[in-house]
């Protein structure tokens, strides 16, 4: 049986930064990292937008080359899940079944696509967008697309449908909710995204239920609605969010539910066994306290930077102020802090320019900016978040005056 000091389960942007951060920080001891794709580490963000348009080969989304890992004797084992811990005995079961001891356990495993549950829901042409593999399914099929359908208005499908676009597909894009992007901001950004992928020739319907999946022979040929329309697809994208792949843990015993529940210092209830990324569920500063997963590379980056601290001895807490990114078109978003439960929201600048922000308030504070092609906003909106800034509206809502003139004062 292999023993190793540190194990580190998921290979994606936090499994990856806690070993390198490990190094960095001069640990001696044996490091295993364990991923179940096939490939290096690398970069999830551009699955949705530049690898799949073709504007970044696979190369060029490596978190690091083959030859960082091997020069700093970081192990990899590629290719295989972890499929039970065994926390009184500081073990691991590969699905190849090989056993694993550990000193800590690092799990990093983020999550699996959300997949439909209707009839229909496995036939050929219908992808989610999660991993490598995923994108390079969907590209080897784009030649014989005419026609596909996008269900969900979330950053991945609005992404895939600005990209499917822009290779002169006819696209849907199906919404349940009222207005996309409803779970991560304002109706003023909803409404611009809406125009613009109108604009570009996305025909976006909203309010709208799919009822199941319809195919000739095995492969997807329609979108049946719940009001009975169906909408021709020669694919089909689904992008309705993630469940946190934390069975195993969960299993050993520990706490959690919505994802793995975690310390601020990432440890979960179970001893040396610590947690992060899209399935860490973590008490947030910038969620006033609120138990929540954030599925972002950065709070993944961050978590791991947290977790190699405590490893060598310099024990830090959590806390990162959430930003995001989404590029669709010529349009770059930049979104700092976390708008969930905002009051208020202040439109800074015309959204007919095409550069502008939203900013969120609650109680009076700045809590979160969505910043559209405004990149001043958001570097300068950072530290306003930060510093639970209070500042006027009607100053907030004056784009001639930079934010970092702004006079304010901490909650």
């Amino acid at each position: 049986m292999q023993q190793y000091d540190v194990v580190i389960v998921g290979a994606g942007h936090g499994g990856a930064q806690t070993a390198i951060a490990l190094r960095q920080a001069k640990f001696a001891g044996s490091i295993l990292l364990i991923g179940d794709e096939p490939d290096l580490p690398y970069e999830r963000p551009p699955l949705s937008k530049e690898y799949l348009a073709g504007d970044k080969p696979f190369e060029r989304i490596l978190i690091r080359p083959e030859s960082f890992w091997r020069d700093r004797a970081i192990t990899l084992a590629l290719g295989h899940a972890v499929t039970t811990v065994d926390a009184a005995a500081r073990r691991v079961t590969i699905a190849d079944g090989r056993t694993v001891e550990y000193g800590t356990l690092v799990w990093a495993t983020g999550g699996s696509p959300r997949r439909l549950i209707c009839a229909g829901h496995d036939l050929d042409g219908i992808h989610t967008v999660r991993n490598r593999a995923d994108a390079d399914r969907m590209m080897a099929e784009l030649a014989g697309v005419r026609r596909a359908v996008v269900i969900g208005g979330g950053y991945i499908g609005l992404e895939a449908a600005a990209v499917l676009t822009t290779f002169g597909k006819q696209v849907v894009l199906l919404e349940a909710q009222d207005r996309v992007l409803a779970r991560v901001a304002g109706e003023a950004l909803s409404r611009f995204y809406e125009d613009e992928h109108r604009a570009h020739g996305v025909d976006v319907r909203l309010n709208v239920a799919v009822d199941c999946i319809l195919g000739e022979g095995r492969r997807v040929s329609a979108v049946r609605l719940s009001d009975g329309e169906e909408i021709a697809a020669d694919l089909v994208i689904v992008g309705i969010g993630i469940v946190p792949a934390v069975s195993p843990l969960l299993e050993a015993g520990a706490r959690g539910g919505n994802g793995v529940a975690v310390d601020a210092a990432c440890r979960t209830s179970l001893s040396d066994v610590f947690a992060i990324g899209d399935c860490a569920l973590h008490a947030n500063d910038f969620a006033d306290g609120a138990a929540i997963r954030l599925e972002s590379a950065q709070n993944a980056n961050d978590q791991a930077n947290v977790v190699a601290r405590a490893i060598v001895g310099a024990p830090a807490s959590y806390h990162a102020v959430p930003w995001f990114w989404s590029n669709q078109y010529d349009l770059k978003l930049q979104t700092v802090g976390l708008s969930a439960g905002f009051d208020q929201a202040v439109l800074r600048g015309d959204p007919a320019a095409r550069s502008f922000s939203v900013v969120y308030l609650k109680k009076g504070r700045v809590v979160a900016l969505d910043c559209v092609n405004a990149v001043k906003d958001y570097v300068q909106g950072r530290k306003l978040v930060e510093g639970g800034a209070v500042i006027t509206p009607a100053a907030l809502a004056d784009a001639a005056v930079p934010l970092k003139e702004l006079a304010w004062e901490r909650a």
